[in-house]
């Protein structure tokens, strides 16, 4: 390990404790070297609050050092005025003479204006050091930047013989239990991390999910219903207030348009749905989304390559016959093993085209 990346490795961890508060700007930390010895740390708290720079810079004690030192930053520093000042100011302004960043903003408004921004005041700077690691750390805010729409993943349950349920035709049939307590832990875990959980609506008429967190503490996601002929019942539970509800629909119903906390979107099913959906959701400010199912809805996020992650658990049971699971393909990330269950993370062709 070269001392760049040792100092690197710190700026993650300092990054990730701003985890579910930055939105929608990404994590970052940064760190002030003197000598071969951290002086001052600081991370991206909140959005709106200062940058990780600026809380490193100001957790410095002995100011006269950072003449003499080299900043540490996970991403490159900010040169345009947004909900703060810009970083670059404040650095040349401190008189740091060398920046060392892990990869650049891919926020047009940066995108290596800061870096040149610095270098052209003589500050030297070195950048790539952990790129790809820097990359997944904020692999949603990449996304966001690169394609303007959500960071997509995928998430569903299946029999060891490859099947996601029984075949059912109301909601009185009983589904498949394929997940235990603790996986189920997990998908609420996963819940409360993204902005958007979704279902299609042969998903929501037989299961009548809530799609709330409650195995797990944290905010509550958007639920989003893919409903093209509005047949999902009223009284359906993604309907019942708790938590904000979007539908995508052809023709908006007027009783829905009277429930609080529920709104219909008019999209064209007959021209890339998906991608219409995606865009909405994005110009909704959903920069997280959380694909449920049903198949049919996840195979087509699969077709069109339009997901980044995908969670898949295999339960020890088999089913025969039923529904088949969606047939996907990626590099798998990691594999633990819970009771019965595995976890499977991959990333898909888009998502690999920048980390």
């Amino acid at each position: 390990m070269t001392v760049h990346t040792e100092f690197m490795y710190r700026c993650f961890q300092l990054a990730r404790k701003g985890e579910g508060f930055t939105h929608p700007n990404p994590m970052v930390g940064a760190v002030v070297v003197h000598d071969g010895k951290i002086i001052g740390e600081g991370f991206h708290r909140r959005y709106g609050d200062p940058h990780a720079e600026v809380n490193a810079i100001a957790a410095v004690r002995d100011t006269s050092l950072l003449r003499h030192s080299t900043l540490y930053v996970s991403l490159e520093p900010c040169s345009h005025h947004g909900k703060t000042p810009p970083c670059t100011e404040l650095i040349a302004a401190k008189a740091i003479p060398k920046v060392v960043v892990a990869t650049r903003d891919p926020n047009p408004q940066v995108a290596g204006k800061g870096l040149a921004w610095m270098r052209e005041r003589g500050i030297e700077v070195v950048e790539g050091i952990l790129e790809k690691e820097a990359h997944t750390l904020n692999r949603t805010f990449f996304v966001n930047q690169l394609f303007e729409r959500p960071y997509v993943i995928l998430k569903w349950a299946q029999s060891r013989d490859g099947f996601i349920d029984r075949i059912r035709n109301s909601r009185e049939e009983q589904p498949a239990k394929l997940s235990n307590e603790l996986t189920s832990c997990l998908a609420h875990r996963l819940r409360a991390w993204v902005q958007g959980v979704m279902v299609g609506t042969r998903t929501a008429l037989l299961d009548d999910p809530k799609l709330t967190v409650r195995h797990w503490y944290g905010q509550q996601p958007t639920r989003v219903v893919i409903d093209r002929t509005n047949r999902v019942p009223n009284d359906s539970a993604l309907f019942n207030g708790s938590a904000p509800t979007i539908v995508f629909t052809q023709s908006a119903s007027p009783a829905r348009s009277k429930m609080p906390g529920v709104k219909q979107v008019e999209i064209d099913f007959s021209n890339e749905a998906i991608r219409q959906v995606l865009r909405r959701l994005y110009d909704e400010e959903i920069r997280t989304l959380l694909v449920e199912g049903g198949s049919q809805l996840l195979t087509t996020f699969i077709e069109q390559k339009l997901w980044d992650e995908a969670y898949v658990e295999t339960s020890a049971k088999v089913l025969r016959s039923g529904i088949k699971a969606p047939n996907i393909d990626g590099d798998k990330v990691s594999n633990e093993r819970f009771l019965h269950a595995t976890r499977l993370h991959l990333k898909n062709q888009i998502t690999r085209n920048f980390l």
